[in-house]
C-alpha cells in the first residue's frame, strides 16, 4: 500500500511538472517572438541612426560653406567700399569715359527675379572694358568682378548644399 501512495504522489508530480514544462514553453515562445520584433526594431534604429549622420555631415558642410561664403561677403564689402572711395575720387573721369563710350548693347531692366549682384556685375565689367578708360582704373575693376564671382558662385554653391540638405531630411 505505500508503495501505491508513493506511485500515486510520484504520478501527480510528474503530471504538475509536465504543466509546468507546458506553460514554461509558451513564455519561452512568447520570449522569442518579443526577441524578433526587438531585434526589427533594432535595425530600423540603426538605419535611422546612419541618416541622421550623413544629414549632420551635410548640415556641417553647409555650414562651412555658409562661413565661406560670410568671409567672401565681408571681403565684398570692403572691395565696395574701397571701390566707393575710388569713384568718389576718380569717378568723374570714369564717368565721363563711359558716357563718351559707345554703348555695344541697350541697357536691359532688371528683371523681378533676377539676381541684382549679377546685373551689378554686368555692369562694372562694361565699365572695366569701356574703351576710353585709362589702363589703371581698369585694372582696379578686377580684384571686384573676381569678388562678386567668387560671391555668386559661393550663394549657387550654398543653394546645392541646402537643396540637397532639404532632399535628405524630406526623403526620411
Amino acid at each position: 500500500m505505500i508503495g501505491t501512495v508513493l506511485d500515486a504522489i510520484l504520478m501527480l508530480l510528474l503530471v504538475s511538472a509536465i504543466a509546468y514544462g507546458v506553460r514554461l514553453d509558451r513564455r519561452l515562445k512568447a520570449v522569442r517572438e518579443g526577441q524578433a520584433a526587438f531585434a526589427g526594431a533594432i535595425a530600423e534604429l540603426n538605419s535611422a541612426a546612419g541618416r541622421a549622420e550623413s544629414a549632420l555631415k551635410t548640415l556641417r558642410e553647409a555650414g562651412q560653406e555658409t562661413d565661406l561664403l560670410h568671409d567672401r561677403i565681408v571681403k565684398a564689402r570692403t572691395l565696395k567700399q574701397e571701390l566707393e572711395g575710388l569713384l568718389a575720387r576718380e569717378g568723374r573721369e570714369v564717368r565721363t569715359a563711359v558716357a563718351a563710350a559707345p554703348v555695344a548693347e541697350p541697357k536691359r531692366p532688371v528683371a523681378p527675379g533676377a539676381d541684382p549682384a549679377s546685373d551689378l556685375y554686368g555692369k562694372l565689367e562694361s565699365l572695366a572694358v569701356a574703351p576710353d578708360v585709362p589702363g589703371e582704373a581698369a585694372e582696379r575693376f578686377a580684384p571686384v568682378l573676381q569678388a562678386l564671382a567668387a560671391n555668386h558662385a559661393a550663394k549657387q554653391s550654398l543653394n546645392r548644399a541646402r537643396r540637397s540638405l532639404d532632399e535628405d531630411l524630406f526623403a526620411a
